[in-house]
């Protein structure tokens, strides 16, 4: 079994954006595609950012137990790890990074146990959280009130990640971030 960092956060806290500047200080990196029910938003691209599935195959994959943890996040709307996502990153002697819901994180999180960082991104307020939600953009109204109900939630899970990353500055974020993956890397203690 590899390594894997996971990062987990309410939708809108910037864990993507971190993750994406991670990437370009450590080339061990693979980023896990997670599969999603949902329709693309913006320019996302299948097996690119999500493997976009109908709603039926990705029951149907459930059932086959081709996943490796799964949740409907919304109702209708499914996200999760296919096993076989997995297998390609290790297969090719690289570390897994994993962008998922706070649930999912839980989850992958009690799969791996030692084997995996767990970081919960954390918004400065949950004033700032409404207006990058807001500036993205590319949701309705009802669904960013969805996503900020959902989001009172899961920050309180926070306490249940092996460490906490504030998202209120970009760069502050990503350093301190780099600081704690480098230590999970070379085995210290975090």
């Amino acid at each position: 079994m590899g390594k894997a960092i996971l990062f987990s956060a309410p939708s809108g806290c910037g864990k993507t954006t971190i993750i994406h500047e991670l990437m370009k200080y450590f080339d061990c990196f693979e980023f896990s595609i997670s599969a999603t029910s949902r329709k693309p938003r913006g320019e996302e691209h299948d097996g690119v950012d999500y493997y976009f599935l109908s709603h039926d195959e990705f029951m149907r994959r459930v059932e086959a137990g081709e996943f490796l943890e799964w949740e409907e996040v919304y109702a209708g709307t499914c996200y999760g790890t296919l096993k076989s996502e997995i297998n390609r990153i290790w297969d090719s002697g690289r570390v897994i990074v994993f962008d998922v819901d706070v649930n999912g994180g839980r989850n992958i999180k009690r799969y791996f146990n030692d084997d995996a960082l767990s970081i919960f991104v954390m918004p400065p307020s949950i004033e700032v959280l409404e207006q990058r939600l807001r500036s993205r953009g590319t949701d309705s109204e009802e669904s960013i009130s969805k996503r900020l109900a959902r989001s009172a939630e899961e920050l309180k899970q926070a306490p249940v990640f092996d460490v906490t990353i504030i998202n209120d500055d970009l760069q502050r974020a990503v350093d301190e971030t780099r600081r704690v993956i480098e230590k999970f890397i070379n085995a210290e203690t975090i």
